[in-house]
């Protein structure tokens, strides 16, 4: 999903299109694959990812070129296509269970998830150059800088992930975030999951935020959770020890700074 003109513009994969919020229904029509025919919650072709450029969404990725419900699965080996969403061109082919579009550095970039690896798009021929392959099912990509943030995940031998290229590759998958310096195109450092963690979705880096934490509809996380009205990210009332002051009792944990004289 993008931040497009103040508007937040997200793939919906069962209506194959991308969308927006509405107040009334349950999203708005942004755009639809040109072969899409009619708006059903069908998953007709996986649509997956969204690149936005100069501020307007400009590529999406799908795992097939389909119009029938779950029609990507047929051909899931190298059926996955690139979309010029400005022009409904489809600028590349054969792809692999493709994920992840972003433009970065007056590139296109992307994961061919079905070989685990990252690469780069050539626009004029639509042909997908990877540099690296991964040992993991990579979706989930962010860039800082020379670097890329991957995510891996194991997958399992099932009927989605079968007969393709990473599984006929790699007997033993893993799951983490490998960072892949793109100008040498090797690998700088990962963090594994070995236990609970077998599969990653997204990954975003925050440059500057040292402890990220989710929104989630925990009642007793969201019942803890504020938002201060001061400048600092802190709230603190002031608790002066001189005798003159004294701190307002029950003042609401949200609130600025306060004291009672």
């Amino acid at each position: 999903m993008a931040w497009i003109d103040g508007e937040l513009v997200f793939v919906n994969t069962a209506f194959s299109c991308l969308a927006t919020r509405s107040d009334i229904n349950s999203f708005e029509l942004h755009w639809r694959p040109p072969f899409i025919e009619q708006l059903i919650p069908a998953d007709c072709c996986h649509l997956n990812g969204l690149a936005d450029r100069n501020g307007f969404p400009a590529y999406g990725t799908a795992l097939g070129e389909t119009n029938t419900p779950a029609g990507w699965r047929e051909n899931k080996r190298s059926g996955g296509i690139l979309i010029d969403v400005q022009s409904n061109q489809i600028i590349a082919r054969g792809l692999s269970m493709p994920h992840s579009p972003r433009w970065h550095r007056n590139e296109l970039w992307l994961l061919e998830s079905g070989d685990g690896s990252l690469g780069r798009v050539d626009l004029m021929t639509g042909r997908y150059e990877p540099i690296i392959r991964l040992p993991g099912f990579t979706r989930g990509l962010s860039f800082l800088g020379p670097l890329a943030f991957v995510g891996l995940s194991q997958v399992r031998e099932s009927a989605t992930f079968s007969g393709i290229p990473l599984v006929e590759r790699l007997t033993d998958r893993v799951c983490g975030v490998w960072v892949v310096n793109i100008e040498s195109a090797q690998i700088v450092a990962f963090v594994r999951f070995e236990d609970a963690v077998q599969e990653i979705f997204a990954v975003e880096v925050l440059p500057g935020v040292r402890y990220p934490d989710l929104i989630n509809h925990d009642p007793e996380l969201i019942g803890r959770s504020y938002v201060p009205r001061t400048r600092s990210a802190t709230c603190r009332l002031n608790c002066s020890t001189r005798s003159s002051t004294r701190v307002a009792k029950n003042v609401p944990r949200y609130c600025s700074p306060i004291s009672v004289q």
